[in-house]
């Protein structure tokens, strides 16, 4: 039998370790998750994209563990905001106070929500957009990988649906005429901006583990911690 790749999950979040779980281990790759290692402390995210902070985290966790480390850095780009949150998607509304029993998300998304209250329904196009970064420990050569997903939809006006996390709710997919939030977790998986970005991944993680030959005729380049772009081809 072959052995299964172990990695490390570089998140605490919850809703992101039961989204990756499970494709990741119906590829043969068995998840630990940084719970794991809670000598590690919080890593500062101070990068100034998605791929920056994807990649601040992986490498931290690789170097820490000496696993391959698996990092995403997602979030709600909102077109009349000009991108915000953006970056900032999780600690959004943190100069807001939390009303009773209000939990981070919850008051994310009411910030969001009187934000855009007066933005007319043609003017509401948003996106979730995830990059998921994939780093070697320095032992196994450090090489790296971002890859991007990018999910298209319009920001609601009230919440809809119980399933999900973050914004979720506020987020309808067009073509399914369903927030994010209503849709169960395969059907999410297989659209939303983490699932592609997974997916994407996914096909390119044996030659990432094993680059060759083959992969260097096929335009892929070795990426060292200082070298590393977005692209669907392993590096």
């Amino acid at each position: 039998m072959k052995d299964r790749q172990r990695v490390v999950l570089a998140t605490t979040n919850s809703g992101k370790v039961r989204e990756l779980a499970e494709p990741l281990a119906a590829a043969g790759v068995d998840v630990v998750g940084l719970d794991a290692f809670p000598e590690l402390g919080d890593i500062v995210e101070d990068g100034d994209s998605f791929e920056a902070n994807a990649l601040i985290k992986a490498r931290a966790v690789a170097r820490h563990t000496g696993l391959v480390s698996i990092a995403d850095d997602s979030g709600l780009e909102v077109d009349a905001l000009h991108g915000a949150p953006g970056i900032h998607s999780a600690r959004y509304a943190d100069d807001w106070a939390f009303l009773a029993g209000e939990s981070r998300d919850d008051r994310n998304i009411r910030k969001l929500l009187s934000v855009m209250r007066d933005v007319a329904e043609a003017e509401r196009g948003c996106r979730f957009v995830c990059c998921m970064a994939v780093v070697l420990p320095p032992a196994s050569g450090g090489r790296e990988w971002v890859v991007r997903g990018v999910w298209e939809g319009r920001l609601l006006t009230a919440c809809r649906g119980g399933n999900g996390f973050g914004y979720d709710p506020i987020f309808l997919d067009p073509e399914l005429g369903r927030s994010a939030a209503e849709l169960e977790r395969g059907e999410k998986t297989a659209r939303s901006h983490r699932g592609r970005a997974l997916r994407r991944l996914l096909a390119g993680w044996t030659d990432f583990l094993n680059p060759g030959p083959a992969l260097s005729r096929a335009g892929g380049l070795m990426a060292s911690a200082r070298a590393c772009a977005v692209s669907d081809a392993p590096k």
